[in-house]
C-alpha cells in the first residue's frame, strides 16, 4: 500500500472521535469486553456497534480557505436542494422580511456528522424547535422536522442562517453555540446523530457555487463567495 493511500486513511478513518460520541464508544467497548467470554453473538454485536460509533463520530481535521468573503459548507454530504427566494425559518426570522437562497446538505449515516461554521461571524440568535422526524431528504423536512436554527452576522453586516435538522433516524441535535459568541470560519459548532440535514441560508443575489447532486466537505467546500460575480452554476452527471 502506497504512502499516499495510508496517509489518506489516517486523515479520513484513523481520527479521534467527537466528544459527543465518546459515551457510545465506551458503552459499546465495555459491553463487548463483558460478553467476550459469555456470548460470541453478543460480543460480535457490541464489537460491531463500537466500530460503527468510532466511524460515525469521527472528527477529521479540515483545511478551511481563509478568504473572508467565502462561505464554506457547514457539513459533509450531498447537496440535495438549492431553493431561491425563500424566507428564514419562522422561529428565527423576527422582523427580517428579506429573501434568501437555501442550500440543503443531506448527511447519510456514512458521512462525517460534525457541523462547522460557514463564515467568520457573530452568533446573533439560536433557537431550538421541536418537530417531526421525517426523512431529511424531503423538502418539507426544512419546515416540519425538529431543528436548531442559528442566525449569524458577519463584520460586514451580512446575515446568514444555519439550521441543523434531525432526520428519520436522528434523535439528538448537539449545538454548542452561545448567543453573542464570535466564531471563525470552519470551526466546529455541533453534531447530529444519526443521519440528518443542514440548511444554509445565504442572502438573495449571492449565487451558489455548487450544484444539486454535488458532494460537499464540511469546512472546506466553498458554497458561495460574496465577492464573486459568477452566475449560479449548473452541473452535469458524467
Amino acid at each position: 500500500m502506497s504512502f499516499s493511500v495510508i496517509d489518506s486513511l489516517k486523515k479520513t478513518l484513523m481520527v479521534k472521535p467527537h466528544p459527543a460520541g465518546v459515551p457510545f464508544i465506551a458503552v459499546g467497548a465495555i459491553a463487548a469486553a463483558l460478553f467476550l467470554s459469555v456470548s460470541k453473538f453478543l460480543f460480535a454485536v457490541f464489537f460491531i456497534f463500537t466500530i460503527f460509533c468510532l466511524y460515525f463520530f469521527r472528527d477529521p481535521v479540515r483545511v478551511t480557505p481563509t478568504k473572508s468573503s467565502l462561505v464554506v459548507s457547514p457539513g459533509d454530504g450531498l447537496v440535495s436542494a438549492i431553493d431561491g427566494d425563500v424566507m428564514l425559518p419562522a422561529e428565527i426570522r423576527g422582523d427580517d422580511t428579506g429573501r434568501y437562497t437555501r442550500i440543503s446538505i443531506f448527511l447519510s449515516v456514512l458521512d462525517v456528522h460534525v457541523n462547522r461554521i460557514p463564515i467568520a461571524s457573530a452568533v446573533m440568535k439560536k433557537i431550538y424547535k421541536p418537530g417531526k422526524f421525517l426523512n431529511a431528504e424531503l423538502d418539507k423536512a426544512s419546515e416540519e422536522n425538529e431543528r436548531c436554527s442559528v442566525l449569524l452576522k458577519t463584520a460586514e453586516g451580512r446575515t446568514l442562517c444555519l439550521v441543523q435538522i434531525a432526520g428519520l433516524i436522528a434523535r439528538r441535535i448537539v449545538n454548542d453555540l452561545k448567543e453573542g459568541q464570535s466564531v471563525a470560519a470552519g470551526s466546529r459548532y455541533g453534531i447530529i446523530r444519526f443521519g440528518s440535514r443542514v440548511d444554509l441560508y445565504i442572502p438573495d443575489g449571492v449565487a451558489p457555487l455548487v450544484c444539486v447532486g454535488q458532494r460537499a466537505v464540511g469546512g472546506e467546500t466553498v458554497l458561495a463567495d460574496f465577492d464573486s460575480r459568477e452566475q449560479a452554476r449548473k452541473g452535469t452527471s458524467i
